[in-house]
């Protein structure tokens, strides 16, 4: 079992829950910014230090919600300070971007590293569309012509031009290639049966951000393992990818007290305008079919429930670190995953119990359960 230490870097001086978008900036102070990097960045490499196989980053715009507009910037700020940990880019958001920049600097990133790159190509959450003015009715076709023109541009040897609906170039040789052959691995948003079938088909890996319920992850793994089968391989544990949300203390109650309070910071206060946003896209574009957009918004509305709830459901790690032990082993048994993506920073949870939570989780946690 692989682990990836995972993090939004949400901006945390946001005090309103206006639902405007955006959101004005007037309310970033560089200052507080500059301090959030560094506690950031600074966690990232405690947690490759306490045993964590991956770090994870990503994309998002316009929003307090997350400050990584480029998350390449963030992983080569931590190539030089890290050594082992492979650096999971779970976004560039190639729908909205230049594929060949995209595939230009995931490349620079895997020689840098050393051949450390995860090579997330996702299709991002509806509101990055308006941010960046892409129509969302494309962004399907747009991500499945970006990931096979990258590919081609990663491994062919000789300058060749392309011709897409999207994407036009006349002389495509990039420098430098990227030095795992044939390729950095990639991983692919499998949110939807749609997304889950063209993850299998670009025989990328499975990811999935949002763990709702064990029926519907074991629904979407299922899918994506029939197509890739009908694609001619087979997936193994180390394709598939689960997102956990963690919060481990010694004492229960305050593992608990922190989650609630994080997780109501991060839906009214850093959520209100981006969901915004959202309904603008869900309503206007045929961005998600009827079925993907119930469970979209489903996943919305699970910010409402309680911890408690979604301890006894199965779907988050909280509490001391045998509960957390537990609670791995129970999501492994029921999904068979390979990889586990913990975000423990959610919201407003301070990030003093952020460097305690990577402590226990190196010390009590990951020795008992990386063996699964």
């Amino acid at each position: 079992m692989k682990f990836a230490y995972f993090h939004l870097m949400p901006y945390t001086g946001k005090k309103d829950d206006t639902h405007d978008w955006p959101v004005a900036n007037k309310l970033f102070d560089a200052n507080l910014g500059k301090q959030l990097y560094d506690t950031y960045l600074d966690s990232m490499v405690q947690a490759e230090a306490a045993g964590f196989d991956w770090i994870g980053c990503n994309e998002h715009h316009m929003s307090p919600y997350g400050m990584m507009a480029n998350p390449n910037l963030i992983a080569a700020t931590l190539i030089p300070r890290t050594s082992t940990a492979k650096l999971a880019i779970m976004g560039q958001l190639v729908p909205l971007l230049n594929p060949i920049r995209v595939a230009e600097e995931y490349a620079m990133l895997d020689v840098m590293s050393g051949g450390r790159v995860v090579a997330g190509l996702l299709r991002g959450i509806p509101h990055e569309y308006v941010a960046y003015n892409i129509p969302p009715d494309e962004s399907h076709g747009r991500l499945a012509e970006a990931v096979d023109l990258i590919v081609k541009a990663w491994t062919e040897p000789e300058p060749f031009g392309w011709e897409g609906e999207f994407y036009q170039y006349r002389a495509v040789s990039i420098w430098p290639r990227p030095m795992q052959k044939p390729h950095p691995r990639i991983m692919m948003s499998c949110s939807n049966e749609v997304s889950a079938r063209v993850a299998a088909q670009k025989r990328a890996m499975f990811a999935l951000a949002n763990l709702q319920t064990f029926d519907n992850a074991r629904s979407l793994i299922r899918v994506y393992k029939e197509e890739a089968r009908a694609c001619g391989w087979e997936p193994g544990p180390e394709d598939i990818t689960i997102s956990l949300t963690a919060s481990v203390d010694d004492d229960v109650d305050l593992a608990k007290d922190r989650l609630t309070e994080g997780r109501r910071y991060f839906a009214d206060v850093l959520g209100g305008g981006l969901r915004t946003a959202q309904q603008i896209v869900l309503q206007k574009t045929r961005y998600m079919d009827d079925e993907t957009r119930s469970k979209f918004q489903g996943a919305n509305k699970q910010a409402k429930i309680s911890v408690d709830d979604l301890i006894d459901a199965g779907i988050i790690v909280c509490g001391t670190a045998e509960m957390a032990v537990a609670q791995i082993k129970r999501a492994h048994a029921e999904l068979g995953m390979g990889n586990i993506n913990i975000n423990m920073k959610v919201g407003n949870i301070p990030d003093a119990a952020i460097v305690n939570q990577i402590k226990i989780f190196g010390e009590q946690i990951l020795p008992q359960v990386k063996n699964l």
